[in-house]
């Protein structure tokens, strides 16, 4: 299949310089199109799209320059490149500024003119793949519901995103808490910096100031070369800390000591950094019942949550499990890529009644497993009650009531990990040790069984 030719719009009053764009661009594989006036330029423009328009400054009726401001407002992503026999620093400084992607000077280089406007389709092309990643990103990390629990998330965040305040979003494992950081950092000023999200969990004690804050070559064994920490990489955009809980007092200490200077420490170095950043924290634990017994630092606590935002366990909003799990079908399909199925009536009824220990990421894994194992266009109540059955069972279930021995085993190693997680004060990295698990499938086995 042949390549697209860039289709470019000449508007010249003068036919010599129209007939010789239209033969140097047609070589140099564009199509061309031309107008001798103004307002022929804005009815073709309204005609066909265009990718890229050469616009003559001195024309009669209406020059380019009063001309360009309108073609920018009703055609944004089309490039004009003005074009002038009367060049000067002023004029091509006015036209920039009114929106112009190049200035052109007659007699016009025909190299010159090529490269300028491969150049501008280029950038043209790559905003158009930022865009279009952009809003993908958006809807990968969208957060749907219309309950009145998320009503509320939803308007706080629309109110905090446009400041500069310190979050701290609480919550069950599954309710969407990194989902809530996105689309705080998606819709403030920082939007074009970097999100980095930090599981604070998963990183080693001995690792953790120089994870943060980064370290200098030589600081330590090992450390071969610079490297900036996660603090100094969020500059310009948002920091979450995701299960800040679970940091030990020592490094609660130094991250308090970031976010009261806006200064770091990289390990090693002599000079502090200075990072203009947002933090955004996230924990399934209650923070406030840690203060009192002393394990979370109190002047950090009031530090991250200027403005709480608490992500509803899916429970707490049953009215939205059909838009999610409606949502989820659909993308389930398309990453599948197959025939769009549907969830029968009884089988939403159904979804309705359990009880959802890993909120909407237990939904959304079940979901996918339907898609992929189910054939036909329809999703029954029975297709969801047997593939529902490997769910592990909420807390206080009597595991030898079940039916099969992969989910007696499930259960059973759901409630044996909840126990050992209470034993040991719910220490993530402690358990993992005590247990003998690398810490890595502990975190899988914790998500897996929704367990806080």
């Amino acid at each position: 299949m042949s390549k697209k030719k860039p289709v470019v719009l000449v508007v010249d009053d003068d036919r010599d310089i129209r007939t010789t764009l239209d033969m140097l661009l047609a070589y140099e594989g564009f199509e061309v199109r031309s107008s001798a006036s103004a307002r022929e330029a804005l009815s073709r423009l309204s005609e066909a799209p265009y990718d890229a328009v050469l616009l003559d400054i001195k024309m009669p009726e209406r020059d380019g320059l009063d001309l360009l401001p309108e073609l920018r407002e009703r055609h944004p992503r089309v490039p004009v490149l003005m074009i002038s026999g009367h060049g000067d620093i002023r004029t091509a400084v006015e036209a920039v500024r009114r929106g112009a992607a190049d200035f052109l000077e007659k007699p016009l280089d025909g190299e010159r003119v090529v490269v300028s406007l491969r150049n501008a389709l280029s950038r043209r092309r790559l905003e158009e793949e930022n865009r279009s990643l952009r809003e993908e990103l958006l809807r990968e990390h969208q957060l749907l519901g219309e309950s009145p629990a998320m009503r509320r998330v939803l308007s706080t965040i629309e109110k905090v995103a446009r400041t500069d305040a310190r979050v701290l979003i609480t919550g069950e494992n599954g309710t969407g808490k990194e989902l809530i950081a996105r689309r705080i950092h998606a819709h403030s000023e920082r939007a074009r910096g970097p999100f980095i999200p930090v599981n604070c969990a998963a990183i080693p004690d001995e690792l953790v100031e120089s994870e943060l804050f980064g370290h200098r070559r030589g600081a330590f064994t090992g450390a071969t070369a610079d490297r900036i920490g996660r603090f100094e990489a969020a500059s310009g955009g948002t920091l979450f800390l995701d299960e800040i809980g679970e940091m030990t007092p020592e490094a609660q200490a130094k991250v308090l000591r970031a976010l009261e200077s806006g200064e770091i420490a990289p390990v090693g170095a002599e000079a502090t950094v200075a990072v203009d950043l947002r933090v955004v924290a996230a924990t399934n634990r209650d923070l406030k019942a840690e203060v009192a017994a002393g394990s979370f630092r109190e002047d950090l606590y009031y530090r991250l949550a200027v403005v709480p935002i608490h992500a509803p366990a899916l429970r707490e909003r049953l009215e939205d499990l059909s838009i999610l799990a409606q949502e989820f079908l659909a993308a389930s399909c398309r990453a599948q890529k197959c025939a769009v199925k549907r969830l029968a009536p009884a089988a939403l009824d159904h979804l309705r009644s359990l009880p959802w220990p890993g909120n909407v990421r237990e939904l959304r894994n079940l979901v996918e497993r339907l898609v992929v194992l189910l054939d036909g266009p329809e999703i029954s109540l029975q297709d969801v009650r047997e593939l529902a059955e490997e769910r592990p069972r909420a807390a206080g279930e009597d595991v030898f009531a079940c039916a099969t021995f992969e989910e007696f085993r499930a259960a059973a190693e759901a409630e044996y990990l909840r126990r050992k997680l209470a034993e040991f004060g719910f220490n993530k990295q402690r358990t993992a040790e005590q247990i003998g698990m690398p810490r890595s499938n502990l975190y899988k086995k914790l998500d897996r069984y929704g367990l806080k």
